[in-house]
């Protein structure tokens, strides 16, 4: 691997982060910043909870759950039962291990800590290596409209509602005056290779789309999109959900189309590869298909060599 590359993701979700796993697997430390969506944030118990960067920082400690991708390996769950046992509403899980880092981040944050210095800190803590970043410093909220106008929070739609209701469409409260941070903007212009992760498109990738500052730092750089949907489903999360109830059929070309005036360059899945000359005909994408289903560690990292020389293999 060219030792002088820079490398920038854009994810969120853990499709997102096993694949920027992956790119930390293949590459030095220095040479990767990950910037996270953080419209999922929110507060629950009187803490301040960040699902997407836990979930990425705690894939790339390796201690992630291995079952759900989310929350850490080895968790027990008193407090939480004990909640229960005492009447408390706890439709959102919150492991112990978990609760502890959930108490120091909200510490940190009423001490006057931005999210950026906090997220600096608990990379430190568990040892990860790799710049982690958060979109912005500001609370930017994804609200999910649905069937009917009724507007939820994302966490009460995501994990309270067990995405039941039909979505017709989001909205990212406080995204345009939201600043993105000027460590992510540095990185994306010193960037040969923008990847966008196979993360949620509406929920994951749009909110830090979102924010003034990114769209206009990404033009003319070579981003490279990997979809989340493989034969019309998603591997986890309600991806492809969304896209039927929004009216359009659910596929790696409904991908395509979400990012075709951003991306140079999409991966699609094998299952998916008779569609890779259609996108390049009617967007002009460069597409390729290979195996896109991260079941291992080994799976992570072969994607992410693959993602890093079609991309750049094409321009070189």
């Amino acid at each position: 691997m060219d030792q002088n590359l820079q490398i920038v993701a854009l994810a969120g979700g853990v499709g997102g982060a096993k694949l920027a796993d992956g790119l930390a697997r293949v590459l030095p430390s220095e040479q990767l910043k990950i910037i996270v969506n953080t419209g999922d944030d929110f507060e629950y118990c009187g803490l301040y909870i960040c699902p997407d960067i836990d979930t990425m920082v705690y894939t790339l400690a390796g201690i992630a759950n291995p079952t759900t991708g989310w929350g850490r390996a080895d968790e027990s769950w008193r407090v939480h039962e004990e909640r229960i046992r005492l009447g408390s509403e706890a439709w959102f899980r919150l492991g112990d291990l978990d609760l502890a880092w959930h108490l120091e981040r909200t510490r940190r944050k009423h001490s006057g800590e931005s999210l950026e210095a906090i997220t600096t800190w608990q990379t430190r803590a568990f040892g990860v290596k790799p710049g982690v970043l958060p979109m912005c410093n500001e609370p930017v909220q994804t609200k999910v409209i649905t069937r009917g106008q009724k507007i939820l929070d994302f966490q009460e739609y995501f994990v309270r509602l067990q995405c039941e209701p039909e979505v017709s469409g989001f909205v990212f409260h406080n995204a345009e005056t939201a600043k993105p941070l000027l460590a992510a903007i540095e990185a994306i212009r010193a960037a040969d290779l923008i990847v966008i992760c196979p993360s949620n498109p509406w929920v994951s990738i749009g909110p830090i789309l979102a924010i003034p500052g990114y769209k206009e730092a990404l033009t003319g750089k070579t981003i490279a999109a990997v979809s989340p949907i493989v034969s019309g489903k998603t591997i986890k999360g309600p991806a492809a959900k969304m896209y039927q109830e929004m009216g359009i059929t659910p596929s790696a070309e409904a991908v395509a189309n979400t990012y075709h005036e951003l991306i140079s360059h999409f991966i699609i899945d094998t299952e998916d590869a008779a569609c890779a000359n259609r996108i390049k005909s009617r967007w002009g994408i460069m597409t390729v298909d290979t195996n896109t289903i991260m079941r291992s560690a080994s799976d992570r990292e072969t994607l992410a060599r693959f993602v890093i020389s079609f991309a750049l293999g094409i321009n070189r």
